[in-house]
């Protein structure tokens, strides 16, 4: 450890990453009178959404930047500290971690909580954002399957990722197709599985583009126009802080954990997307409970001191 990180004062933890799960972790830190920093590069997958209607308690929807928005007003209520960087390194000291920013700022934690989720991989589409805004392009069948109810459906992936995923979308429509965003040849089980269920396999996209009335889609079979389009290429996790520290992860990056949040490294904690698992906003608030609490329960007790009379 440098004279420089000595010198920084230690928290009880550093919470990496301001998405739902990171700032619920917040609220329930500082409600804990826990000495903590967030620190957040803005990167969050949440504000992609443009409404939704399955984040518990909003009967009506909510867009993903005014939920953080939200999230973020809850957690600074309490006290909470949110600073914008992006960590760019993270190492074990004597008590604890020392995280790094790419701008030189340094943090020491006892424990550090990683929140750093997903980055989709995007199809090369014009009208992209566009698409997104005016709900054409989906990202989670999960979560908005039931807004594409009885539409005319499209799943862009590999073929049999794209079979899996038209398969679990034919609960909400009848109208689904599956279209290879590459050359791979459809297993012979999924291929049985989608001429059950109706589901028809287009070939390798050539062009995709968003209009104001449905996504287009061009293949060597012909141009297509889908009501909705969800695009399944996979994500990258957010989990390069946790493999410098040696974490355990699965085949996809994401982070193994105990039933306390917490990775297979010492007081590195992790939640949301980062996790294996299934990817959604209430999972990512009951990790941060769960984790927020476990850390909270393992610090020296600090309790309030007795007035005197």
């Amino acid at each position: 450890m440098s004279a420089r990180d000595a010198d920084t004062p230690l928290l009880d933890c550093l919470i990496v990453g301001a998405g739902p799960a990171g700032l619920t972790a917040a609220t329930y830190l500082a409600r804990f009178h826990r000495d903590f920093v967030v620190v957040d590069a803005g990167k969050s997958r949440a504000r992609w959404i443009p409404e939704s209607h399955n984040c518990p308690g909003f009967p009506w929807g909510i867009g993903g930047r005014e939920l953080l928005e939200r999230l973020r007003t809850q957690a600074r209520s309490y006290g909470a500290s949110i600073e914008d960087g992006r960590i760019a390194r993270l190492e074990r000291d004597a008590d604890g971690f020392v995280a790094t920013a790419e701008d030189g700022r340094s943090w020491r934690g006892r424990h550090v909580l990683l929140a750093t989720g997903v980055v989709d991989v995007m199809p090369a589409m014009d009208g992209l954002e566009q698409g997104i805004e005016s709900h054409r392009v989906r990202l989670c069948a999960v979560c908005d399957g039931y807004e594409a109810s009885d539409a005319n459906i499209a799943v862009l992936a590999p073929a049999d990722d794209a079979i899996r995923h038209a398969l679990f979308l034919r609960t909400f429509s009848k109208q689904v197709t599956a279209i290879c965003s590459d050359t791979s040849e459809p297993s012979a089980e999924c291929a049985a599985q989608a001429a059950k269920a109706g589901v028809k396999l287009l070939p390798v996209a050539l062009s995709m583009r968003c209009d104001a009335e449905s996504c287009v889609v061009k293949t060597t079979a012909g141009e297509h126009r889908f009501d909705t389009l969800y695009p399944v290429l996979g994500s990258d996790a957010q989990s390069g802080l946790a493999a410098s520290l040696n974490a355990e992860m699965d085949e996809n990056g994401e982070l193994t954990v105990d039933d306390h949040m917490q990775t297979t490294v010492e007081g590195l904690y992790a939640i949301g997307d980062v996790v294996t698992g299934l990817n959604q906003i209430s999972v990512a608030v009951g990790h941060a409970a769960i984790a927020a609490t476990a850390i909270h329960n393992r610090l020296e007790s600090n309790w309030r001191e007795q007035q005197a009379d």
